[in-house]
């Protein structure tokens, strides 16, 4: 009996070996179509040279790495009129000299520094959104994390698409840059090697949409009709709700195949940990089908699995040829994205994707989430309530 059911437990592990493998060769081909150029096209038929003036919402909050540097590069872009708003809850927040200096840099006529305690909900980013939202100009806003770092062209660039009326929101991919040690780097993997291949591959097959909280950009306009960023404040995954709330009001939700670097910055591997619990949590929330269905290609730890099982050289073999087809499929996926510094670190990639595993166990299991200090409970509908007050 004993041994039936192993024989059962090899035969199941086999399923999602075989479809992780298989996705993982499909990602390659979805990500060299992406970059090709969309598959909705959105700014075809739109016209050329479309700079409307834009605001540009920076919420801001702590120190991190290469801070300054980053939000540097929003202040030194190649567009005709726009305006930052930095913006910070607490006057005593040690980002506040960074950003009065880059403020001092380019001047005032650029640059605003807002300082809000607003607190409509749970959501901290969406509280600090909403501060700086009092004080924009114009009706086209970009939110931008404080820990992009970002190219000359990219206002240009995300702002294009919006001369299409149908378009109602853009986003931009991401890859994850600067990983020092190897907690940076595992979180480095999650995202490079893990989560954009797939975003990449559900955009360009139709199989979902997606909006990427990095970079987004909207109209004024259109996100007061969605209900304004103070009916977000209770959302956990605010980013996913803008999206959801764009594409079933009938407008397009585009995905622009232009890369922006996000830098890492993970004090400890229980950061990461932490982190890594928190992200899985945030997709099964916005995709709780999607996200579930992920077990079916998973091909690491289920070799992992089969050759424990079987203990023997078929095993071995299907373990490494498994890890082989993995690591090739995602340094070519890499090469693609013009990211050296996964490359460099897919000797991590085994162990990452055995990890996931447990990760993705724990988002079913746990009803709290941390950020930045501050634990929350979760509710219904991918809202969430503040907890408590973690120690430093």
């Amino acid at each position: 009996m004993l041994l039936n059911l192993i024989n059962s437990l090899e035969l199941v592990t086999l399923v999602p070996i075989l479809a992780g493998s298989v996705f993982s060769v499909l990602t390659v081909a979805t990500v060299k179509r992406f970059f090709k150029g969309s598959r909705r096209d959105p700014q075809s038929g739109t016209p050329q040279n479309f700079t409307p003036p834009v605001t540009v919402l920076k919420p801001v909050r702590g120190l991190e790495k290469n801070l300054k540097h980053n939000l540097r590069t929003i202040a030194t872009q190649d567009y005709p009129d726009y305006q930052v708003i930095y913006s910070v809850q607490d006057p005593q927040d040690p980002a506040y000299l960074i950003i009065k200096d880059i403020q001092a840099e380019f001047g005032r006529d650029r640059i605003s520094v807002v300082i809000s305690r607003v607190e409509a909900g749970a959501n901290g980013k969406v509280n600090n959104l909403l501060g700086a939202m009092e004080a924009a100009c114009h009706d086209i806003i970009i939110i931008s994390d404080s820990d992009t770092r970002l190219r000359s062209d990219y206002i240009a660039t995300i702002v294009e698409p919006l001369a299409n009326p149908e378009v109602g929101c853009v986003c931009t991919p991401f890859k994850v840059t600067k990983a020092d040690s190897w907690y940076e780097k595992m979180e480095l993997l999650t995202m490079n090697a893990d989560f954009m291949p797939s975003v990449m591959f559900a955009e360009v097959t139709g199989a979902s949409n997606s909006c990427l909280g990095p970079s987004i950009a909207i109209r004024r306009s259109t996100l007061d009709k969605l209900g304004g960023l103070e009916s977000l404040a209770d959302y956990l995954v605010e980013d996913y709700e803008i999206g959801r709330r764009v594409w079933t009001s009938g407008q397009k939700m585009v995905l622009l195949p232009y890369m922006i670097d996000v830098v890492v910055d993970l004090a400890s591997w229980k950061n990461w940990w932490s982190h890594q619990v928190y992200w899985d949590q945030n997709t099964y929330l916005a995709r709780p089908g999607a996200f579930i269905s992920t077990i079916l290609i998973r091909s690491i730890p289920f070799a992992l699995i089969f050759a424990v099982l079987r203990w023997d050289l078929i095993g071995l073999e299907v373990l490494m040829a498994t890890i082989l087809i993995r690591i090739i499929t995602a340094a070519m996926v890499a090469q693609e994205m013009g990211d050296k510094e996964t490359i460099k670190s897919l000797y991590l990639l085994p162990f990452r994707d055995a990890v996931g595993l447990v990760f993705w166990g724990l988002a079913f299991t746990q009803r709290t989430v941390i950020w930045r200090g501050v634990e929350f409970k979760l509710t219904s509908h991918g809202k969430m309530v503040k907890h408590r007050l973690l120690e430093n």
